[in-house]
């Protein structure tokens, strides 16, 4: 008698899942290497460049929660390759494009919508839902790994095929991996029962309806919208920012690929740290060390060697969030509808992007510079780094009850000081920011100063 051994189905599972997130986010991490082409060749201002890449950002994060929907319902699979076709198409139709319309249509509005469904949320999502609980951080650590894997072996191949080739010929080998990466997602399927469909409908709606009434949760997607504009930013806006200080385009794409091979280690790291000590506090960690970091990007004089030391450091905390973040939301509120809840934590952090992609370009555009950005980018990741200091990662507790251990009255007073630290301390960096500037000769839009504010603090109010 003949005896198969094949591969058990946790092996499975993540190499599925590793190869459609490699696939997804490598060859989104090399849209700031089409950058300065597609501008030279379209005659198109970095602004605009960063608008399709905001709208971009803005679709996947609108998406993700209806993505994440239907995987709960109907299963992930049908959800990813519906993701694979769209942006395939975004692929095409940018590589066919003759004006900012095209690249808006293209890598805008039609690739958000493939990431929507490829990425993830629902990759991590089904993930969490198959995976034991015992493993489930470190295979949600491994899968965010191989996305940073695919951007260390994707934007040196992209940056030589672009040299050799030209941008339009070289979208074709995203196009053919995304292809690819379609074929193989279905141990990723995790269906629901048909039986009860309308009983998950409604369960998903009345999680989603807890969750967002649920302060540590709020805080989450607050602290991801950071990450979000922190990972745009530099993704999209790194190598034009280091071109403007004087880096040759090779030194540009060696950073990025230098971000992407630091965050695997950083990533894997990560996921053993998160099984053994609290995933708030690491999450501060984490983010407290990407706002010193950013300070330092603008505060040193930047050669070769600082470009790829802090790119280094970079990487060691550049998607380490993501398992993190993720293992929370599983931790809160079970893994039977973390398609949806993903979807909405995702959101935040592509609400974030479009403002670091968009507001980046902007920025450059008026004032030749992005010296500005890089210390709200500082400022915001200490401010996050705060706020995960009063996030409980524990499981959902309703609002109106104290944590345990503490009174009513001291649990309201630390929630209270929580929120007026955070705030005191963005406002003193945006103090500090608009100082800089103005020694610079800069000028500052008082509305647009008044509207970035309003948008940072709008999510604190229901923590006084």
């Amino acid at each position: 008698m003949k005896v198969t051994r094949g591969l058990s189905p946790i092996t499975i599972i993540l190499a599925a899942g590793c190869f459609a997130t490699a696939v997804s986010m490598g060859v989104r991490s090399t849209m700031g290497i089409y950058l300065d082409p597609i501008s030279v060749d379209l005659g198109i201002s970095t602004g605009s460049f960063g608008l399709a890449i905001a709208i971009q950002n803005l679709i996947w994060g609108l998406g993700q929660p209806i993505a994440g929907a239907i995987s709960d319902r109907y299963g992930s699979a049908r959800v990813l390759v519906a993701g694979g076709v769209l942006y395939i198409l975004g692929l095409l139709v940018a590589g066919a494009a003759q004006t900012t319309a095209g690249i808006t249509i293209g890598l805008g509005f039609l690739t958000g919508l493939g990431l929507a469904g490829l990425s993830f949320a629902v990759i991590l999502a089904s993930v969490g839902r198959l995976v034991e609980e015992s493993r489930r951080t470190a295979a949600l650590a491994t899968t965010t790994a191989f996305g940073s894997l695919g951007q260390f072996f994707l934007i040196p191949v992209t940056q030589n095929l672009i040299s050799e080739f030209g941008w339009r010929k070289s979208l074709f080998l995203g196009i053919a991996l995304i292809a690819i990466a379609t074929l193989c997602v279905r141990p990723l399927r995790s269906q629901h029962p048909e039986t009860s469909s309308q009983q998950t409908t409604t369960t998903s709606r009345e999680t989603l309806r807890l969750a967002l009434n649920y302060r540590s949760y709020v805080l989450l997607l607050v602290g991801f919208s950071v990450c979000g504009f922190h990972v745009t930013f530099i993704g999209l806006h790194l190598p034009k920012y280091l071109e403007d200080v004087g880096q040759t385009t090779r030194i540009a794409a060696l950073a990025l690929a230098t971000i992407g091979l630091f965050n695997i280690g950083g990533t894997m790291a990560i996921g053993w740290l998160g099984t053994r000590y609290s995933n708030t506090k690491l999450l501060a960690i984490l983010y407290g060390i990407r706002g010193i970091v950013f300070a330092c990007m603008v505060a040193i004089p930047m050669t070769a060697e600082v470009a790829l030391v802090s790119s280094a450091v970079i990487g060691l905390v550049w998607l380490s969030t993501v398992p993190l973040t993720s293992a929370i939301v599983l931790k809160q509120f079970g893994p039977e509808h973390a398609g949806i809840l993903f979807g909405f934590v995702f959101l935040s952090h592509q609400i974030g992007a479009f403002i670091g992609s968009y507001g980046a370009g902007l920025y450059r555009d008026a004032y030749g510079s992005y010296s500005g950005y890089w210390w709200l980018a500082s400022i915001l990741g200490i401010g996050a780094a705060v706020v995960h200091l009063f996030i409980d990662e524990g499981p959902y507790q309703s609002t109106s009850a104290p944590k345990p251990g503490l009174s009513s009255k001291l649990w309201k007073a630390r929630r209270t000081i929580g929120a007026s630290v955070s705030t005191v301390i963005t406002m003193i960096g945006l103090g500090i920011w608009s100082y800089i500037r103005i020694g610079e000769g800069e000028i500052l839009v008082a509305h647009q100063q008044a509207a970035i504010i309003c948008v940072l603090h709008m999510p604190f109010g229901p923590l006084g």
